[in-house]
C-alpha cells in the first residue's frame, strides 16, 4: 500500500512525534500524582532515562509506545515503505530496551512498563482498572511487571 502523503510531509509528521511528556505519560503522571505519589521524571543517570523514576519504591516505570518498541498488539503494524530502516530502528529500539532492563535488574531497581494499548485502541483497559494495577505493583515486591491491553 503507498502512502497518501508525500515523503517529506511524512518526515515532517515522524519527527514531530515526541519522545517525552507524551499524552499517555502525562495521563499516568497526573494520576500517580493525585494519588500522592511522588516521583521523578527521565533521570538522565539511569539507563533509558526512565519516564518516572520512586526512588521511595526502588521502582521505575516505562511508558511505552507499541510501535517504536515493537508490541505484538493491534496498534504495531511494519511500515510498508523502507522496511530496512524500520527493521533495524525498531529492533535495535527492543535491543535497547532489554539492555536497559538488565542493567537496571542489577542495580536493584523494580521495573513496570505501560504498554500504549492499555491506554488506547480497542483493547485499552479501564483507566481506573489500570491505575489500580499500577498501584497494587508499586506497593508489592515484584521485580518486573508489564500492563498491556487485554488480547
Amino acid at each position: 500500500m503507498t502512502d497518501i502523503v508525500t515523503p517529506k510531509k511524512r518526515s515532517a509528521m515522524m519527527s514531530g512525534i515526541k519522545g517525552k511528556n507524551t499524552k499517555p505519560e502525562l495521563l499516568i503522571r497526573k494520576a500517580l500524582y493525585g494519588q500522592g505519589f511522588r516521583y521523578r521524571l527521565h533521570h538522565p543517570k539511569l539507563p533509558g532515562k526512565p519516564d518516572i523514576v520512586m526512588a521511595k519504591y526502588n521502582s521505575i516505570i516505562f511508558i511505552h509506545g507499541c510501535f517504536w518498541h515493537m508490541h505484538g498488539c493491534h496498534l504495531f503494524k511494519w511500515p510498508s515503505t523502507r522496511p530496512d530502516f524500520w527493521h533495524n530502528k525498531i529492533q535495535g529500539n527492543q535491543k535497547k530496551d532489554s539492555e536497559n532492563l538488565q542493567k537496571l535488574f542489577k542495580n536493584g531497581w523494580r521495573v513496570l512498563i505501560i504498554w500504549e494499548c492499555s491506554l488506547k485502541g480497542k483493547e485499552k483497559l479501564d483507566f481506573d482498572f489500570l491505575l489500580e494495577q499500577i498501584i497494587k505493583w508499586i506497593n508489592s515486591n515484584c521485580q518486573f511487571y508489564e500492563i498491556t491491553g487485554r488480547k
